[in-house]
């Protein structure tokens, strides 16, 4: 039958749990094809509207072993923490699902009613625009994200209070509200009709009905299970590929000048980071064998070891291509890390993922705005992204290979695959191009060191973190 509040046809709860058990493996089974996707499901809503009894049914009709459930209090947002950080490692794989009560649109809404000052109605809009933006990242990456908001009125709720045990109330308090009070409930109601337009809204007075609104939502979702596109209908605009990676410097620094500002710098550069307010991000990226890893030594030489982290990314796991990209990123992003530096990046996806053919055109070709975002969120959260791109020339490159295969503790570091990306070399040049063009920005500007001198890249690392970290 079908209920006139809410338009929901109530079917025969045999047959639903058959349907959405069927679809649970469906989804299941995708993993690895050319529909695969996971499903985020976020609960949010009025207390006592009943989400809890909502999910324990809806668990009771999928097979169990296959929807995690994850409650979390609602956090209050920091500024040094982006709103997506308390989360993203729990973004689940292909073929799998998760049920979360905890989530940013609840941290949202605990900070907008708990702060000292009431946060600004455009703050508050400018976190709703960037939830959304992630969220379609999120989508256009194979995570399916439904949002339902559990409603009840003011007068139903007040019932459900009069039924209760006034020590069970005390477990019953979302955003640590008083449900009695009409005001607060009001400004709930105020502030959640801002976002949630998108969201499935669902009328809790009859549970029946709402248990069966909530599963059939989440049926549907998962029998959609569309391949997604890979070719991209508009050409692709090369970028001009700076002069400086075409011919880098060549000139050399003396031994005795190097010492002398690698002694001075390093130190400044040391207690730049360690007092800086800020989280610093550090980033490279460059041709093989163009002295990131010797950058990097220099970096943390006046450091203690515990004041940072180094992530040398290579090709990702298996987990890891079940995820988004960025995944692996997201979850290296401690937040009791002060410094990070990271040997190879994110930039892999419009680099190596778009020469090999790892990433099709559609994905790399998205990843230049998604990477923005990611880091826009990131320096807008109290990090500073300090970017370099090191550089040299192909015949240089060629005698660091030679001179790595003839020094026993280098041998490790030179592999065919990295002979094999010199027939690559335009094409590497070319993505650099495009990444340069497209992702320097006023909060991560890229620093481009081009010369065949590890001296003067050493040093103008160095100088580039100083002035970055002095002038921002």
């Amino acid at each position: 039958m079908t209920t006139p509040e809410s338009n929901v046809e109530l079917v025969d709860a045999g047959q639903l749990t058959l349907d959405l058990i069927e679809a649970q493996y469906g989804l299941k089974n995708t993993r690895g094809q050319k529909n695969a996707k996971s499903l985020v499901i976020l609960v949010s809503g009025i207390e006592l509207a009943g989400k809890g009894e909502a999910v324990k049914q809806l668990r009771e009709w999928v097979d169990p072993r296959y929807l995690r459930v994850k409650a979390d209090p609602p956090y209050m947002m920091q500024k040094n923490q982006a709103f997506w950080q308390p989360y993203t490692r729990y973004i689940p794989a292909e073929g799998q699902m998760i049920v979360m009560f905890g989530n940013w649109y609840s941290d949202l809404l605990a900070t907008a009613l708990h702060v000292s000052e009431p946060m600004d109605d455009t703050l508050f809009d400018a976190y709703v625009a960037q939830m959304n933006a992630f969220e379609q990242d999120l989508k256009n990456n194979h995570v399916d994200v439904i949002k339902v908001w559990f409603d009840l009125s003011w007068k139903s709720l007040q019932k459900r209070l009069d039924k209760m045990d006034v020590e069970e109330q005390r477990w019953h308090k979302l955003h640590g509200l008083d449900w009695r009070n009409k005001k607060q409930y009001d400004n709930v109601q105020k502030l959640r009709q801002r976002f949630t337009d998108d969201w499935l809204i669902i009328d809790c007075e009859d549970a029946e009905v709402r248990d069966q609104q909530f599963a059939q939502a989440i049926l549907k979702n998962l029998k959609h299970l569309p391949h997604y596109p890979t070719q991209v209908k508009t050409k692709w605009k090369q970028a001009e590929v700076p002069k400086a990676l075409l011919a880098p410097a060549t000139a050399e620094m003396s031994s005795e000048d190097y010492k002398a500002e690698l002694k001075s710098l390093s130190k400044k550069v040391a207690k730049a980071m360690r007092f800086d307010p800020r989280k610093v991000l550090i980033t490279f990226e460059g041709m093989d064998a163009a002295g990131k890893g010797g950058a990097i030594k220099r970096i943390v030489k006046k450091l203690d070891p515990r004041e940072y982290g180094i992530y040398t990314i290579a090709a990702p796991e298996k987990y890891e291509l079940a995820r988004p990209y960025l995944w692996r990123f997201w979850t290296k992003l401690l937040e009791d890390e002060k410094i990070s530096i990271f040997d190879r990046t994110w930039y892999g996806r419009v680099l190596v993922e778009r020469i090999e053919g790892f990433a099709t055109p559609v994905e790399w070709q998205r990843a230049y705005d998604e990477i923005n975002r990611f880091e826009k969120d990131l320096s807008d959260n109290q990090y500073i992204i300090v970017k370099f791109w090191l550089a040299i020339s192909k015949d240089e490159q060629e005698l660091r290979f030679k001179a790595r295969e003839e020094t026993p503790h280098k041998r490790f570091k030179i592999t065919e695959d990295d002979w094999r990306n010199r027939s690559h070399w335009d094409d590497y040049l070319n993505a650099a191009a495009d990444m340069l063009q497209r992702t320097n920005t006023f909060y991560a500007p890229w620093h481009v060191i081009a010369t065949n001198d590890k001296y003067s890249a050493r040093v103008e690392v160095l100088k580039a973190i100083l002035k970055q970290l002095k002038a921002d």
